[in-house]
């Protein structure tokens, strides 16, 4: 999967953070993968950071705006797929997820909205323009999954089910897992909040972004340096070895060094 500009419908395409500094959060994340950040000022829409594997030339990684108030808590929002988005936004509202920003134009760079599932779990949803999404995934230092953390996962399997047709595998790691799936590619997982409390950190239920990294340890105890948590200490699942991390302001984001060079969403 080196591009996302294939991707079916339902699959995640872009992770964008929301930073009430983002000039910290630059710094961090340039520090941490390797990345090189630079801004774009976007018609009507306010200036807009995008992440970047190597330099300005180098492939999208991901994306950084700054909090619209200080209400919000800093957060990654994991953006999917769509090619009809008036059409996913009814189907997550007649699922019984809420519409929190109404579709809108992003410049040229193609439409957007945010949701909430069923249980307030926030996403995106993202036509393609002129940004077509990460331009490159399942690479070191770029994204490789997505996770949901859930209260009831019998029902985010229905919502899910109802929004993007995702069908769902379950797996045993050192807890319950499930793989959601779009035709035979396992797109993201989900693991229960009661898990998810019981070993690593309270939560309300939320995405997050898996990044690669070559070293699992080694990058947990760099984010520890430059400012960061480690909610999760790396440990060892079926995929590989990940840890749950959060940055200087908060918000929270995972990396994992794959078992296999193709990536945890081979894991099927």
């Amino acid at each position: 999967m080196p591009e996302v500009t294939g991707h079916a419908a339902g699959r995640p395409s872009w992770a964008e953070l929301a930073s009430p500094d983002v000039k910290a959060s630059g710094a961090f994340y340039c520090s941490l993968f390797g990345w090189y950040v630079y801004t774009v000022t976007v018609p009507e829409y306010g200036d807009y950071d995008i992440f970047t594997l190597g330099d300005v030339q180098g492939p999208e990684v991901a994306g950084m705006q700054a909090l619209a108030d200080d209400a919000q808590p800093p957060s990654w929002t994991c953006y999917f797929r769509t090619d009809d988005i008036d059409a996913t936004l009814a189907a997550v509202k007649a699922a019984g997820g809420q519409e929190l920003v109404p579709a809108m134009d992003v410049s040229d760079l193609g439409r957007m909205a945010l949701c909430s599932d069923s249980e307030g779990a926030d996403f995106a949803l993202w036509v393609p323009g002129n940004l077509k999404g990460a331009g490159v995934v399942d690479e070191p230092a770029a994204m490789c999954w997505v996770e949901l953390a859930s209260r009831d996962t019998e029902e985010a399997r229905r919502f899910y089910g109802k929004v993007f047709g995702w069908q769902t595998v379950e797996r045993e790691y050192y807890t319950p897992y499930t793989n959601f799936k779009v035709g035979d590619w396992s797109v993201g997982g989900m693991v229960s909040i009661e898990q998810l409390n019981r070993y690593a950190y309270e939560a309300e239920p939320h995405w997050i972004p898996y990044f690669w990294v070559e070293d699992c340890d080694a990058t947990a105890a760099r984010a520890a340096e430059l400012g960061g948590r480690v909610l999760l200490p790396p440990t060892d699942i079926g995929p590989g070895r990940y840890s749950v991390l959060a940055d200087p302001a908060g918000a929270r984001l995972a990396v994992i060094t794959p078992a296999r060079g193709d990536g945890p969403g081979e894991a099927r």
